[in-house]
């Protein structure tokens, strides 16, 4: 009896220390994320996640990381004019996503994420791929407010996209920025639903609050 409760202390122990270690190299990693300004930064930490969730194999959130360092990379070349890569880039994203959503079935941050993988794809050709890749991406947050009404990455994306939109299309900088201020107003009350999860978003509410016209 008495070895039995050894052996079976000794396996909770290493299962504690082995979450422990997970979650302090997540939150490096995802504080490394915030930080980065390159594409150069954002493939090795994409890089990073992929090796983490591949070890972990039960995780979602590495991967989710992985597919949101991918897309901030395809976002940080879009803003330089390196639109032919865009293709390219959201194939990379929507391969640690698609893993990420094998494990986390309905979950929200991860349809969010698809919505971006979607605006990528658009962004090359924007005329000719609206009513694929634009109503794709439109459905995808359509479906995490269903599941997170109050989730400020939801109203974030919305934000963008009325903000961005040309009028004649059903666009408003005036009802974009509102809906910034919204989604900062959500923030500051938002939970994430566990320790890792997605906090981003706020300082881009914030950049577009504060540069307005």
């Amino acid at each position: 009896m008495k070895k039995l409760f050894l052996t079976m202390l000794l396996m909770i122990s290493a299962s504690i220390f082995a979450q422990t270690t997970f979650d302090k190299v997540m939150t490096e990693k995802i504080a490394k994320l915030e930080q980065s300004k390159t594409p150069e930064d954002f493939t090795a930490l994409s890089d990073d996640f992929v090796r983490i969730g591949d070890k972990e194999k039960t995780q979602w959130l590495p991967y989710y990381y992985a597919a949101h360092a991918t897309i901030e990379k395809g976002r940080n070349l879009m803003r330089t004019g390196k639109i032919t890569e865009l293709d390219d880039i959201a194939v990379e994203a929507q391969t640690s996503l698609d893993k990420a959503a094998s494990l986390s079935k309905k979950n929200p941050e991860i349809l969010i994420l698809q919505k971006m993988i979607h605006g990528l794809k658009m962004m090359v050709d924007p005329q000719a791929r609206f009513m694929s890749e634009g109503m794709l991406g439109a459905e995808a947050l359509a479906k995490a407010e269903e599941l997170d009404p109050e989730n400020p990455r939801v109203t974030l994306l919305k934000a963008e996209d009325t903000y961005f939109t040309p009028e004649q299309f059903g666009g408003s900088k005036k009802k974009g920025l509102e809906l910034f201020q919204k989604s900062l107003d959500q923030f500051k009350v938002y939970q994430p639903k566990t320790l890792l999860g997605p906090t981003w978003g706020k300082s881009e509410a914030e950049y577009f609050l504060t540069n307005k016209p």
